[in-house]
């Protein structure tokens, strides 16, 4: 059996103009969604339409989109992330005492994201070869990372001082920050990942169905790792901005993150029973975060108030994947 044959196996059998018009139709009620926000909270919230708000927008847009990417390809394969919060604050306060050291910024840079790499690779070996469920694994890293970085930095920002490499990447360019073009850069990266290689078939075929991706020669724990690696690596990427943004390493920066992250992810449309997504998707579900969040805050509501938000938009998009698969599998059955 071929890649292609266990990737059509593997994920849920339909009509292939079936699923482009639903995927469509996921991807068109999320701009609607955009539209509506934007109406209602220039409405309602002063100063949402300014140039600095939207910078801002597109600022906290990356902080998530870039661990997005990665996560969207996990959450495909079947799996589950939620160290990408600590694993950001954790590799902000390695590159800041990389860089006190006097390690060139460059050389501070790789390795930052080698670091991010090899410590989410540890979370994709505890599933690929111990069979430790990859929430449980994630979750162990989160606790390890987020502690481990509290107590070398006793919970106080690790100042870098003045450094033009980092200064540079949080000034505009034409008015975009840096950080909006690395996530558009790497939006268009990991869609063609998904899309035209080879990997990209893999990790669908894994998250539809892993024993048949197995038996069709598929190296389902290699590409496991692969996949947990590529996300510290983003994380790590999200940490280095961190660091540019607020001139510090900080081990409680990025809280939550993990949260906002998969709530993207699920909202753009990917299932959390694997087979199926889009970063197309993922990308409205960023802006989608983003943009709640932001307007909550101009509206003053109260921060927790704010994390109630978010929980009912994750509950209410998993129920919508949910009516999604069901409605697919009846109509396949008919």
């Amino acid at each position: 059996m071929s890649l292609d044959q266990a990737a059509k196996t593997a994920s849920t059998p339909r009509p292939k103009s079936r699923f482009t018009f639903s995927q469509h139709m996921n991807e068109l009620s999320l701009f609607v969604a955009i539209v509506v926000l934007y109406v209602v909270f220039t409405s309602a919230a002063n100063g949402f339409l300014s140039f600095n708000n939207q910078i801002n927008i597109l600022r906290d847009a990356a902080t998530i989109g870039i661990a997005a990417w990665a996560a969207t390809l996990i959450i495909i394969a079947g799996e589950i992330d939620v160290s990408v919060g600590p694993m950001v604050a954790f590799i902000s306060v390695i590159l800041a005492f990389l860089l006190q050291w006097g390690v060139p910024t460059p050389i501070a840079f790789a390795l930052a994201i080698v670091v991010g790499a090899l410590l989410g690779s540890i979370a994709g070996a505890l599933r690929a070869y111990f069979d430790v469920p990859s929430f449980v694994g994630t979750l162990g890293l989160w606790s390890a990372l987020r502690g481990t970085a509290l107590f070398v930095t006793d919970a106080l920002p690790v100042s870098i001082g003045r450094n033009d490499t980092l200064d540079a990447l949080d000034r505009s360019f034409l008015g975009i920050p840096p950080a909006a073009i690395i996530m558009l850069i790497l939006f268009a990266v990991f869609t063609f990942i998904s899309r035209k290689t080879a990997f990209g078939r893999s990790v669908f075929a894994i998250g539809g169905n892993a024993q048949a991706a197995f038996l069709s020669g598929i190296s389902v724990s290699k590409i496991r790792v692969a996949l947990f690696a590529i996300a510290g690596a983003m994380a790590a990427v999200s940490g280095i901005l961190l660091v540019s943004r607020l001139g510090s390493g900080n081990a409680t920066a990025a809280t939550g993150l993990e949260f906002d992250v998969i709530a993207a992810v699920v909202v753009g449309g990917t299932s959390l029973s694997g087979g199926r997504g889009s970063m197309l998707g993922t990308l409205l579900g960023v802006l989608v975060i983003t943009l709640i969040g932001n307007g909550l805050v101009l509206l003053g509501i109260n921060p927790f108030f704010q994390q109630v938000v978010r929980g009912l938009i994750i509950v209410i998009a998993v129920l919508a994947n949910i009516q999604a698969i069901k409605r697919s599998v009846s109509r396949n059955k008919g």
